[in-house]
């Protein structure tokens, strides 16, 4: 009874919620977007020519969280991540009478294929994304900031699609 004593003078909350979280974990609840990966992915290269995009910093981001393990090799890699393709832009949708841009459609293509042991294990595959907006010229930065953060949201779902496709390898 003394230790319900301790528990009730002071630590109560911090208590109840380390029981909320043992209850949450026992049900197998996981983030949204924290994948599981495959054992065969534990150790893992991505061979890209860009290492600098959204999509990459994002998908390497994710793997690490999932567990995986980033080598700088492939030597060294159990799995291989090839990505083949990995462009975003911006095109004028419509113009005003005085041919200023009204509307813009931000677009994001991932193309990717998945190499284990020599072998392909997930054929060359295509995302893609795009999302409109409008365009106020009297407003540059806050809408170029917008495209921007419109092209990190894109970059983001196809880190999820991916991670999806990847987990189920």
């Amino acid at each position: 009874m003394s230790w319900f004593r301790d528990v009730s003078a002071g630590h109560a909350g911090k208590f109840l919620v380390l029981v909320a979280a043992a209850f949450i974990v026992a049900c197998g609840f996981r983030l949204r977007g924290v994948e599981g990966f495959p054992e065969s992915m534990a150790t893992t290269y991505i061979d890209t020519e860009d290492r600098y995009t959204i999509f990459y910093r994002e998908l390497i981001s994710a793997l690490s969280i999932g567990g995986v393990e980033l080598v700088d090799s492939a030597v060294d890699a159990l799995a291989i991540i090839r990505i083949e393709k990995d462009k975003s832009g911006q095109d004028v949708l419509t113009v005003s009478a005085r041919n200023v841009p009204t509307e813009y459609n931000v677009h994001y293509t991932v193309t990717y294929s998945v190499w284990m042991n020599g072998q392909e294990v997930l054929a060359r595959h295509s995302v893609s994304l795009s999302q409109d907006y409008t365009y106020d010229s009297t407003l540059v930065l806050g809408k170029y900031r917008e495209g921007e953060s419109i092209r990190e949201a894109i970059a983001n779902d196809l880190v999820r699609q991916v991670s999806q496709e990847l987990s189920r390898l």
